[in-house]
């Protein structure tokens, strides 16, 4: 029997709110100095900031934010506001190797720029059949830079995912050591630019690689050399897989959460016990 349920605007966004809060209640935050799995390094939380764990920072960019799957998250480095309110870095670890830096100072990033929006047209199509919603590559948000002493790459861009009336800021951080490259990408809208940029440094400088793992420690005898240079970290072609990630930042973007929340397994998630589906083809034959 098929049962109707109507539900006003009011008890929509209340139940919104309410599944909101259970979420952020539920998440395990880590502060101080945590040891991350890949790239023989660590993470010292910067102030103002919280650390979230592998495990759900997949789950929340994946099953809530419907990002595509990237199974190199290493964690999340959540502002304290929240993950509805404030900035998220999302924290990667690429093995590529030794990234030679000779390039640096000759990338033409207006031209960079242009291919990049193309290449993104280009991907909608696919986008659209896997479900997800296209992507408008706007522009450079913050062109990029490369510090040639702290070894450390960033650059913003400012996006548009499907007919969002918001705009959405991805400012990706590259950290530069002998074996690979950690990857920082902060999510936000645009309009949180300026947040973003006053704490930046904070955040590049909350990762170290551990001694005889930096950019400095390299041994051209024995350490392999990457196949990309820093112009290939910018051009993202090596990286396609940490691109490009929408989060529901803005109340009126999560209202559509409490239509499909109690059918995606939030509440299995928010007490901890997400179980497999005991239904199997066994079941079928009964």
């Amino acid at each position: 029997m098929l049962f109707v349920v109507f539900t006003t605007q009011a008890q929509l966004v209340d139940s919104t709110q309410i599944i909101m809060e259970q979420i952020e209640r539920s998440l395990d935050y880590k502060t101080g100095v945590i040891e991350l799995p890949d790239g023989d390094a660590s993470i010292n939380v910067p102030k103002g900031y919280k650390f979230l764990g592998k495990e759900q920072s997949m789950y929340l960019l994946t099953d809530i934010w419907a990002n595509e799957p990237d199974s190199s998250i290493l964690g999340m480095l959540v502002s304290d506001e929240g993950i509805y309110s404030g900035v998220i870095y999302t924290v990667s670890y690429e093995p590529m190797g030794y990234v030679k830096d000779e390039d640096a100072e000759d990338i033409d990033y207006e031209e960079l720029l242009k291919e990049q929006q193309q290449e993104t047209r280009d991907g909608n199509a696919e986008r659209i059949r896997l479900g997800y919603a296209p992507i408008e590559f706007i522009g450079w948000a913050a062109k990029p830079y490369y510090d040639t002493d702290k070894k450390v790459l960033h650059w913003a861009k400012e996006l548009k995912f499907g007919q969002d009336s918001i705009n959405t800021l991805n400012y990706n951080l590259r950290i530069l050591g002998r074996k690979g490259v950690f990857m920082l990408n902060a999510i936000s809208t645009i309009d949180q630019l300026p947040s973003v940029d006053l704490h930046v440094n904070d955040v590049l400088s909350s990762v170290t690689f551990k001694t005889g793992s930096t950019y400095f420690d390299f041994d051209p005898d024995v350490d392999e050399v990457a196949a990309w240079t820093v112009g290939g970290l910018v051009a993202g072609k090596v990286l396609a897989k940490v691109g490009f990630f929408a989060l529901f930042l803005k109340f009126g973007k999560v209202i559509g959460l409490a239509l499909v929340a109690f059918g995606a397994g939030i509440w299995k998630f928010i007490t901890g016990r997400r179980e497999k589906n005991p239904y199997t083809k066994e079941d079928e034959k009964k």
